[in-house]
């Protein structure tokens, strides 16, 4: 057999499964370590993978590591009274942070990738099971015996307004650096990384330094106020920390009152080395950092039925905008209105509505307000 041929039968096997390994390789073409080794480094000199990684240059991902967790909701039929039992309906489907991201950029046709933890259970089977069936890509995920997979119970008004939630997040515990070790040439194969804070200080720390290094960038996403205590001091290289009113006030160690005190919070978090914020605010809109200043958007109206995931939905379409090469975080969020507005409006905590090209093309802002 040619050499020719030989070479195109590893690079097929690089791209049915991006991390085999070389001796993998080797076994399967019946070839040496030492051959296969150099056949790879021609296909780096080629271009046609990214070097350690395997990575096809038309594949690389958007990587989002954190938490998958089983969703329930309750939704009192009535005005919830405390301290007694209510009448309510519930409902059961997929949740947590980065599995939410994942899946809506999956449904709007970008490249998606997860690393997340499951117990290996029914639970665990299941989650895997719809993240595969909605194209993402779930090899990196680590499943664990004798620990059960996460959960997320949110308990809504009859509004739809989520008045409490009990999250069970202790599996992402197992998400230590020395497990993304493990993940290496899958991290440094993505486009773009974005994490939540259901992750280890360590872990997110060792993000923070790897993206600093590598070069990759990273998208943080908060996920709770006492969660902040996960965001590391130093935050040199991150590109993007997206985070409500209250995370920011609990990261500065002060209540914010007005914009001006926001904007002051903003300047002090990108002296930490976070290239840009992004200030979720609920109805009321999103600011973000530019270099001109703090800039403001409204919200568009969207009739209530559910908020759970539309914060998720918003940072997705930030993601998917940073992943198209967008440098305008004011038309990126403008992208992530319009989708946390579809996802508040259905049922779902990940928008069935939500399809490729949905977000294409320039979006309409309804406030672009330079805050001096």
């Amino acid at each position: 057999m040619s050499e020719q041929p030989k070479k195109e039968q590893l690079y097929e096997l690089i791209r049915a499964n991006p991390f085999i390994a070389q001796q993998d390789l080797a076994a399967q073409l019946g070839l040496s370590r030492s051959a296969v080794a150099n056949y790879i480094a021609t296909l780096v000199r080629e271009r046609r993978i990214l070097g350690r990684a395997y990575v096809l240059p038309d594949r690389r991902p958007i990587l989002c590591i954190g938490a998958a967790v089983l969703d329930r909701k309750l939704r009192s039929l009535d005005k919830l009274a405390l301290a007694t039992s209510n009448p309510a309906t519930q409902n059961e489907s997929f949740g947590g942070v980065a599995r939410n991201i994942a899946e809506n950029l999956a449904r709007l046709g970008a490249p998606s990738a997860l690393i997340t933890a499951v117990g290996n259970d029914a639970s665990g089977r299941a989650l895997l099971a719809h993240l595969e069936d909605a194209g993402i890509d779930t090899r990196g995920t680590l499943r664990l015996d004798g620990v059960g997979s996460g959960t997320y119970t949110a308990v809504l008004d009859q509004g739809g307004e989520m008045v409490v939630a009990l999250a069970d997040m202790a599996c992402n515990e197992h998400l230590t650096p020395g497990f993304l070790a493990s993940r290496q040439q899958q991290r440094l194969g993505a486009a773009l990384v974005v994490a939540d804070l259901n992750l280890p200080l360590d872990t997110i720390d060792a993000l923070v330094e790897d993206s600093a290094r590598e070069g990759i960038p990273l998208v943080l996403v908060a996920v709770s106020e006492p969660k902040m205590a996960r965001l590391p001091q130093q935050l040199p290289g991150v590109r993007l920390l997206i985070l409500n009113e209250g995370e920011l006030a609990v990261r500065v160690g002060r209540p914010l009152a007005g914009l001006d005190a926001i904007a002051a919070a903003c300047a002090e978090v990108q002296r930490q080395g976070v290239q840009d914020l992004i200030v979720t605010c609920g109805a009321r809109g999103v600011l973000h950092t530019s270099p001109a200043g703090l800039r403001s958007l409204d919200a568009p109206r969207a009739e209530v039925v559910d908020v759970t995931g539309a914060g998720d939905a918003f940072a997705a379409a930030i993601c998917w905008s940073l992943h198209a090469g967008e440098t305008d975080l004011g038309l990126a969020c403008a992208r992530g209105l319009k989708l946390s507005a579809m996802t508040v409006a259905c049922a779902q905590t990940v928008c069935l509505e939500i399809e490729p090209g949905l977000l294409d093309g320039p979006a309409h802002l309804n406030i672009d307000t330079i805050l001096d």
